[in-house]
């Protein structure tokens, strides 16, 4: 109740309270500082307050712009600054051309002859302060002390807070932003609170307090006047000044208004009570969701730390494995060397005890062993055959883990929401696309539910990625159709790319060395199911490709499954690569391994409609360099720049290095960067391309790592 009891200009407990226009109440000393003078013959303006400032109706800076001599009035200097933020200002103001302005709803009102004394004093709250001064005057203990708390001997009327003198020095020292509130003794209260509270009435006597006219001293309140909202007595009305006024006797006014404020509090203690209840609910809520957040973490660390476990159990036994294969290939090794080595000293032994006979010149003792020696060299010969001369295991270990399900598997895990939890706004939307259920006919139909992508079966190749998918349970009416969505492989919006009834599917022509997310849905009848789980795949880091025969003009001739390419025809003819590009960065190499009476091959990129029948570059959708045994250029819409020294020859390589972060193509000839960079600013899609005749013939190699230490 304090702060309904505290002026909104001072922050203290009210003091003589008026009531204004606006049913608001200042203390009557404040009102006479906020009273502000207005030009003569202008009414005041409606207050227009902001965050920004304390009354928009008196702009400081504006009003020091005005002297006396040329506004006609005075300028207007604030003294201080109430402990609400409030300006106020010196009293030295007249009432005529005056107006006040409520600090708390910014409307004005204009003074009338009478000045502050037109507007009613609010008794009422008066009396209720001067209780409430009295009450907590009474025994006030310090409310800072620890244990035991002691007398209080100040009070801070802003804070409202009560200190003994060791808790004040510590808590509230007289410095800094706190010397300007005002500090007074708990049992400082005007001269009316000290006075005993008011006894009740007898019984049966009046419990009304009859209070005098303020205008008439001799005479009591007695009726009402419903227009002006303030009390009267019999004088005012014979004056004159209620005549045409709605009045009522003041008893009754008095009652009726009790019983609609008492059913008014009514309702709000209903809802007060209702708004603890809930509080009490939300504090609740809150332990619970720190209970049972701090039980889920631990149960989620529970998993995973068993997740871990059976991972290091199956890392031992595989490691076991290897241990052992590796064992016995050494044990065989060693055998192997154990026995050859012996086999090697017995032949050793032997060959040199052959050459010590052959030194013998006796024939006839020759004669006698050279048979059974001839057999032993023979037998010895035969022993050596080829599969004792090759190892019997061989360095690779015949063991591989594929990993890449389980790695699927922990990427995709994630938590399941129960159905039998209470789900928040959020998962029922997040739900709503599961299931969907009709009563029409009595019956619950169902789409599909979300497919299980098949990670043993999803792979990628080059720049293609291949899924497959299956429905884990069958839907009460059968699947119709399956949709396979994937991202741009930057992580942004999905697409379809696939809608029909196949499991399986490959999607041709992603970008290299990009990771791409794919999930697929089901539907039927009913309608579509949910999303798979997302799975991710990431494709080759480097383009391996080759030329494209469906693409190539019909005198080029493919060969090493369509890696090296030759021409019938004198004239130049164009052949594609099988890979388009359009970001990242790309480098092939094409070696040369025909190369007669100086032909001009074409090396480069091209749109997938350029011209096959003519030299690669002489339209605008081929970029190219076109070479011989001597120099070379770039040509584009067939027009030829920086021309170069240096050519090619049979077994010279020429690399192409397409990189389409800075959007360049960039020449090499023999691992060497030749000329500058050829082309700038290239935007779209591009196929690697060649143009030659029968006199060249050159064999494409790919998956290169790109060059380094470029010129510009």
């Amino acid at each position: 109740m304090d702060e309904e009891l505290k002026c909104p200009v001072c922050g203290s407990l009210f003091k003589e309270p008026i009531i204004l226009p606006c049913s608001h109440n200042v203390c009557l000393a404040c009102a006479r500082n906020i009273i502000v003078q207005t030009p003569e013959g202008e009414a005041p303006q409606p207050g227009r307050a902001s965050a920004n400032s304390d009354y928009d109706y008196l702009d400081m800076d504006k009003m020091s712009m005005y002297s006396e001599t040329d506004s006609g009035y005075g300028s207007y200097t604030p003294c201080l600054k109430s402990p609400n933020g409030v300006r106020v200002f010196p009293p030295a103001l007249l009432h005529r051309h005056c107006s006040v302005t409520c600090p708390l709803c910014h409307r004005s009102v204009s003074l009338d002859e009478r000045g502050l004394r037109g507007f009613p004093r609010n008794r009422l709250l008066e009396a209720i302060v001067s209780r409430y001064r009295h009450n907590r005057a009474a025994a006030v203990k310090c409310q800072l002390c620890d244990r035991n708390p002691v007398d209080a001997t100040i009070m801070c009327e802003q804070c409202d807070v009560y200190y003994c003198a060791p808790c004040q020095q510590r808590c509230h020292p007289s410095r800094g932003p706190l010397a300007k509130h005002r500090l007074v003794p708990p049992a400082q209260v005007p001269a009316a609170a000290q006075q005993q509270p008011p006894q009740p009435p007898p019984p049966g006597a009046d419990a009304r307090k009859l209070t005098t006219c303020a205008e008439h001293e001799a005479e009591n309140y007695s009726m009402y006047c419903v227009s002006c909202k303030n009390p009267v007595c019999y004088q005012c009305l014979e004056e004159g000044k209620h005549g045409k006024h709605d009045v009522k006797q003041l008893g009754i006014t008095w009652k009726q208004h009790k019983c609609q404020l008492s059913q008014a509090l009514n309702g709000v203690s209903d809802k007060a009570k209702d708004a603890k209840e809930f509080l009490v609910q939300l504090k609740n809520l809150l332990q619970q969701i720190q209970e049972n957040g701090v039980e889920f973490e631990a149960c989620l660390v529970a998993q995973c730390d068993s997740l871990i476990e059976a991972l290091t159990r199956q890392k031992a036994k595989l490691l076991t494995k290897v241990t052992k294969e590796r064992e016995y290939k050494l044990k065989v090794v060693r055998d192997q060397i154990t026995h050859c080595t012996m086999k090697l000293r017995q032949t050793t032994g032997m060959m040199e005890f052959c050459l010590e006979v052959i030194k013998e010149n006796d024939p006839s003792g020759f004669l006698q062993i050279s048979d059974a020696l001839i057999k032993r060299v023979q037998s010895s010969q035969d022993q050596w055959v080829k599969g004792a001369l090759e190892p019997k295991v061989g360095p690779e270990f015949d063991l591989s883990v594929n990993t890449d399900p389980l790695l699927q598997s922990i990427l995709q895990l994630d938590f399941v929401q129960s159905r039998d939890v209470q789900e928040t706004p959020l998962l029922k939307q997040m739900h709503a696309g599961d299931q969907k259920e009709t009563e029409s006919t009595g019956e619950i139909l169902t789409v599909p539910p979300a497919p299980l992508l098949q990670l043993e079966k999803c792979c990628t190749r080059n720049n293609s990625v291949t899924l497959a998918w299956r429905i884990t349970t069958a839907p009460v009416l059968p699947v119709e159709g399956y949709v396979l969505e994937l991202d741009d492989g930057n992580g942004g919006q999905y697409r379809e790319v696939y809608v029909g009834k196949e499991t399986v599917c490959t999607v041709d022509g992603l970008h290299f060395n990009s990771s791409y997310n794919a999930r697929v849905k089901a539907y039927n009848a009913n309608g579509v199911g949910a999303y798979s789980k997302t799975v991710v795949l990431k494709t080759s880091d480097v383009a391996w490709f080759t030329f494209d025969p469906t693409s190539a003009h019909r005198d080029i001739m493919l060969t090493n499954e369509n890696q090296t390419v030759s021409c019938n025809s004198y004239d130049d003819r164009v052949v594609l690569g099988m890979a388009a590009f359009s970001k990242g960065v790309h480098y092939w190499e094409l070696s040369v391994d025909r190369y007669d009476n100086h032909p001009d091959p074409a090396f480069g990129v091209a749109r997938i409609n350029t011209m096959k029948d003519m030299m690669l570059g002489k339209d605008d959708k081929a970029w190219a360099m076109y070479v011989d045994n001597n120099r070379s250029w770039f040509m584009h819409n067939n027009s030829h720049t920086n021309r170069a020294e240096g050519g090619i020859t049979k077994g010279s390589t020429v690399g192409v290095l397409l990189d389409l972060n800075k959007h360049t193509l960039t020449f090499f000839i023999n691992k060497e960067q030749h000329g500058p960079v050829a082309f700038e600013n290239l935007e779209g899609v591009f196929v690697p391309a060649v143009s030659l005749n029968r006199n060249v013939q050159v064999t494409l190699c790919t998956g290169l790592e790109v060059p380094k230490n470029l010129k510009q």
